[in-house]
């Protein structure tokens, strides 16, 4: 505002020196009011009122470099993008997910704060996501998870107040569903279940604000889209908003979206039941936050124009290569950027603009196997001796220079 008037002044000043002096008195007072007014004051300050308000708006990273380190040539166009919802307040793009769920509850009227219990089955992001607004808006919050999530995931949601109960990693998340049903019974009554799997608040949310971000950011530009599924929410609702739902009245943006869904090849239950095959042995994975055991009701699967099986070893790999450009992500984001630089390698895709989803910081996931050998060598690092005028002996060193 400062700027608009001082620049208002200058064009006057051009006609007349003295209705110039005037107008720049007169001007300075307007600028002074403006300044102590709460209006511009607001104006000016980028401040929220809760954690769960920082939720979304979240930015696009090139991934060329990892094209060009899988030589692939990006001279006709051929773009790679990863939307960083591993920004968000709890590093996961489930926060939005958890945000849509309570507020929909809100909404109709079916939680209390300080009497309704939420309790809900989990992979761990969406618990944490849960978690952390359950703690804001005063819930009690159980979460039942499989034993093979990270202890970080673990120790994440018992900071935030959660209380955690663990079940049989062989029975993934339908095991943790059957858990969180008898909870449910236990409660008599005060107990609620949002039902990430099948909560249309959980395409919602994504219909609204992740797949308008792409569309505004890429400036509709955007011609394949890669995501992996856990809940099948992400990915359905972007979808949804970009190639037009009828049912959601929403119009169709760019119909000829190419949607590609990613799932573990150790568990590919949606290429399934896509009419697919399943490639090699199928059983536990290690690519936490997808491949939850079952095809979830929220999916769309005739959204989906294809589905991309990665085995667990090319995602840590994968998310190895992410971590050396220096952009920390979790197992899911290897998976899904292996997938989509499969899906740029193919003619058809020559000069298209991808959008990957990267699903999670990767500081939550230390104790993985893929972490296995850094973990080993950081616990091996031994101190070295100072330099003078230091006395190594004082620390626990053979002589005064180590």
């Amino acid at each position: 505002m400062r700027q608009s008037l001082s620049l208002l002044v200058s064009k006057t000043c051009s006609k007349s020196s003295s209705t110039a002096l005037k107008l720049q008195a007169t001007n300075s007072i307007a600028i002074s009011a403006a300044l102590s007014s709460n209006l511009v004051s607001k104006r000016y300050l980028n401040v929220v009122s809760r954690p769960s308000d920082l939720i979304g708006n979240t930015p696009l990273i090139d991934l060329s470099t990892i094209l060009k380190n899988h030589g692939i040539d990006t001279s006709k166009g051929t773009k790679l993008v990863g939307k960083l919802e591993s920004l968000g307040p709890c590093s996961s793009v489930k926060d939005r997910l958890g945000r849509s769920l309570i507020d929909e509850a809100e909404k109709q009227g079916l939680i209390t704060p300080g009497k309704t219990v939420l309790v809900e089955p989990t992979s761990g992001n969406t618990g944490i996501a849960l978690a952390f607004i359950a703690r804001e808006r005063g819930y009690r919050c159980i979460l039942t998870m499989p034993e093979s999530m990270s202890i970080e995931r673990r120790i994440m949601l018992m900071s935030l107040g959660a209380e955690v109960v663990l079940t049989p990693k062989e029975t993934a998340v339908p095991g943790a569903l059957a858990k969180a049903k008898e909870i449910i019974e236990q409660l008599n009554g005060d107990g609620y279940m949002l039902q990430q799997f099948e909560n249309p608040a959980n395409p919602k949310i994504h219909r609204e604000t992740t797949g308008p971000e792409i569309w505004r950011d890429t400036d509709g530009l955007v011609d394949i889209l890669v995501s992996g599924c856990g809940t099948g929410g992400t990915i359905t609702g972007i979808s949804q908003y970009i190639k037009g739902s009828t049912e959601h009245n929403c119009p169709p943006l760019k119909p000829e979206l190419v949607t590609v869904a990613v799932e573990p090849m150790e568990q590919m239950l949606i290429t399934e039941a896509k009419g697919g095959q399943k490639i090699g042995p199928q059983g536990p994975h290690r690519i936490q936050g997808m491949g939850p055991g079952m095809v979830p009701k929220v999916l769309d699967l005739d959204l989906i124009d294809e589905v991309v099986g990665v085995h667990s070893d090319e995602a840590t790999d994968m998310c190895h290569e992410l971590w050396m450009m220096g952009l920390p992500a979790g197992i899911s984001s290897g998976a899904i950027v292996k997938a989509a630089v499969n899906v740029c390698k193919r003619p058809e895709a020559s000069g298209k603009f991808v959008v990957a989803i990267i699903p999670s910081f990767g500081e939550r996931y230390f104790t993985h196997p893929m972490f296995a050998k850094v973990k080993e060598q950081a616990e091996q690092l031994q101190k070295q001796p100072l330099p003078e005028p230091f006395d190594n002996r004082d620390y626990g060193f053979a002589t005064s220079r180590g």
